[in-house]
């Protein structure tokens, strides 16, 4: 894909300063929120439901305003920006697709962000066939979204937001109902998108699949955050896993067992690697 380069070089892509958010309701959703991304980082926000997690996400492309502290995104004040403003460089996937979908076709979807966003004609047919092939949703190509079963509905979120290429992407939950190969394609994605220098932020349960990609964790309960560093450290450490309500990967039990020290392998492979090298050394 073609990547849009951001106009100005930050520091810090988004920056959060005591960041606090009430419902209209007086219900508060976030608590003392501080935290900065750098450009090109990953990030994995985990936490239970109810933790604040889709409501931080949501104050990084101005759907939201902090009720007090700065949010600041490209180095400016999100407050001072409108969300149509900042959704060109900042894509966000809802957990929930009936919230993002309206078009008549699956085509039609993904080429609407496009057309609206001022891409020429021949370059949305280019990305609308690059999201169709990528994301298996060819087939349904002139077919109502709301046709699509939950997963598949997911799938063309995630692609149509890729479509436009934003310089931020937002996944929430986005490995609700997809299969074992449609997780392993979107790993893949997140790769890719990586290399590219982009800036990825999951918000997300599936602790395996957070697990392999190795992101910077951010940990949340009761609209606080509970622990923000490495990904080995943190889903290692019970204390902390507990405090957010999340299990450990299963890696991480099975490195126990083993009596393996940090760190613990990411993939299967890497532990089946070092079992190998145990065994040989056992040989020896």
């Amino acid at each position: 894909m073609e990547t849009v380069s951001i106009e100005e070089s930050y520091d810090q892509i988004v920056s959060f300063e005591n960041v606090d958010y009430s419902h209209p309701n007086g219900t508060i959703a976030l608590r003392n929120i501080s935290f900065q991304l750098k450009p090109g980082e990953l990030l994995a926000i985990l936490g239970s439901n109810g933790a604040g997690k889709t409501t931080l996400v949501r104050h990084i492309n101005g759907l939201l305003k902090a009720t007090h502290g700065t949010v600041k995104v490209f180095g400016k004040d999100a407050k001072l920006s409108t969300a149509a403003k900042l959704s060109r460089k900042v894509g966000i996937v809802f957990q929930n697709p009936n919230n993002q979908l309206f078009e008549q076709s699956v085509k039609k979807e993904i080429q609407f962000a496009l057309r609206n966003f001022g891409f020429m004609e021949a370059l949305i047919e280019e990305r609308t066939n690059w999201a169709l092939k990528t994301f298996s949703l060819a087939e349904y190509a002139d077919r109502p979204p709301m046709e699509l079963s939950g997963g598949e509905k997911k799938r063309l979120c995630v692609a149509l937001v890729l479509a436009w290429d934003p310089e931020i992407l937002i996944l929430d939950e986005p490995t609700v109902g997809q299969d074992s190969e449609q997780k392993e394609n979107l790993v893949q994605i997140v790769k890719l998108l990586l290399s590219q220098k982009k800036t990825v932020i999951l918000v997300t349960h599936d602790i395996e699949f957070v697990w392999p990609l190795q992101p910077r964790v951010i940990l949340m309960s009761n609209g606080e955050i509970v622990a923000d560093g490495e990904c080995q450290e943190t889903l290692s450490n019970e204390s902390l896993m507990s405090k957010g309500s999340v299990l450990p990967p299963q890696l991480v039990e099975f490195s126990r067992l083993m009596g393996w020290s940090l760190p613990f392998p990411a993939s299967t492979f890497e532990a089946k690697s070092l079992i190998e090298k145990a065994t040989t050394r056992t040989r020896m």
